[in-house]
């Protein structure tokens, strides 16, 4: 019997929620079995036990950009300690994006676009193979699958997307995989240094009110409390466009209150969801305060220039981000405000405009969360310049840190983005 493994660990795991209840009704019918390992520990033993048992294995990751080199680096100890006798598969946003370099990493397949009916038919083939070599080869032919032949990437074709979110489970209540539940995918929006509407296209597609209710109903049920949604744009849900669907929203909201009931708390337009500007108006509040927990909102504002925003097709202008925070402030919230250092074509006053920006909204109580650029494969800014902390800023934004005004891991990212745009100027001599 086959057996497929999941490396469970962050940033993988609510992809790998996603992808495991996909596989319930396949894992109903037999012929190959799941495993998830949370430390590599566990994915060595794993793989150990299934090449004692002389089974097939496919061992998974799923992993963002600033995650590659980690997971790249797990998949080649495990492929030191076991040399052959098993097959490895990298996806999410970088494998789709970079499928040449995470292929050349090591990887044999790496999964390319949306992963639920790709996963159906891994299982498919799971289930026929009877050794390395059948699975292998059943894989090369599978849409959604790409692999090195002579150095080049050879793909059937992306992952066929899934049309309606109903018709998969963001969890799995059997095992106790649980998550926040993914109420939208795609973005409209399509900002240059985002890589979600370039994995998912830039089109909105809503779960129904019905079918989250239900999975916020299957947390309750297992003694949880805690229902968290993941969005794009939150106050975007029911949408087909810019414009906020207030009645899509309360009845998403309402439906969810009744599944969790009066112990149960909801988390809306929080981490890892955000609202942008423009929607944040005084009946929007007042309708997430009928029904939910959170006292705060995580709201994207990027910059502080008018010029910036513009260049990066955010979409709303200062005064847009400044006005969030004062109806905030006005309706008993607190703002966190994203903002993203070293933008591209930033200049000395797009940086003054930021920080200024940032001086005007912590008077208002608002707090500043500091991100810094990272060119991330896939999106129209892949090719460009890693994002720095101008000199001139960082003492400010450092003293904004010490006094609470600002938080967020902005340095750490100054490292991954550094790393990003090295890896990319290495690819490119060779």
């Amino acid at each position: 019997m086959a057996r497929l493994v999941f490396s469970y660990r962050n940033p993988g795991r609510y992809a790998f929620n996603v992808l495991a209840g996909t596989l319930e009704p396949e894992l109903a019918r037999g012929g190959f079995t799941l495993e998830l390992a949370r430390t590599p520990r566990e994915l060595s033993d794993a793989l150990s036990r299934a090449l004692d048992a002389d089974e097939p294995a496919l061992v998974a990751w799923s992993f963002y950009s600033p995650s590659f080199v980690e997971c790249a680096e797990e998949q080649r100890a495990l492929r030191e300690q076991f040399p052959s006798g098993w097959t490895s598969l990298a996806g999410g946003v970088h494998a789709t994006a970079e499928p040449q370099e995470t292929l050349e990493a090591g990887f044999d397949f790496v999964a390319v676009g949306e992963g639920e009916h790709t996963i159906t038919a891994i299982a498919h083939a799971l289930r026929a193979a009877n050794n390395d070599a059948a699975l292998r080869s059943a894989l090369a032919s599978l849409r959604g699958l790409a692999r090195l032949v002579d150095g080049r990437v050879v793909s059937p074709g992306r992952g066929e997307p899934i049309a309606e979110l109903d018709a998969f489970a963001p969890f799995v209540p059997a095992r106790r995989l649980f998550g926040p539940i993914e109420i939208t995918r795609g973005c409209i929006y399509a900002c240059k240094f985002c890589q979600t509407p370039f994995l998912a296209k830039a089109r909105f597609r809503h779960r129904t009110p019905a079918n989250v209710a239900h999975w916020a109903g299957e947390i309750a049920r297992a003694g949880l409390r805690d229902v968290r949604f993941v969005s794009p744009t939150s106050l975007s849900y029911g949408s087909p466009d810019e414009s906020v669907n207030l009645a899509a929203i309360e009845d998403l909201l309402g439906r969810v209150r009744e599944a969790i009931g009066s112990n149960g708390r909801m988390f809306f337009g929080t981490f890892p969801s955000e609202v942008r500007p423009e929607h944040v108006t005084p009946e929007a509040l007042a309708l997430l305060r009928r029904f939910v927990d959170n006292d705060n909102l995580v709201i994207g504002g990027q910059s502080g220039s008018e010029r910036i925003l513009r260049s990066t097709h955010r979409g709303h202008d200062v005064e847009s981000i400044e006005r969030a925070v004062r109806i905030c402030a006005e309706n008993g919230w607190k703002a966190n405000v994203d903002f993203l250092l070293g933008l591209p074509g930033e200049e000395p006053e797009d940086v003054a405009a930021t920080l200024a920006l940032v001086e005007r909204l912590t008077t208002l109580g608002a707090k500043a969360h500091a991100h810094t650029f990272m060119p991330l494969p896939g999106t129209p800014f892949r090719r460009e310049a890693a994002g720095t902390v101008a000199p001139e800023a960082r003492t400010r934004i450092e003293s904004y840190e010490g006094s609470g005004a600002l938080f967020g891991q902005w340095r750490r990212q100054e490292s991954i983005a550094r790393e990003l745009a090295e890896r990319r100027a290495r690819r490119a001599t060779r």
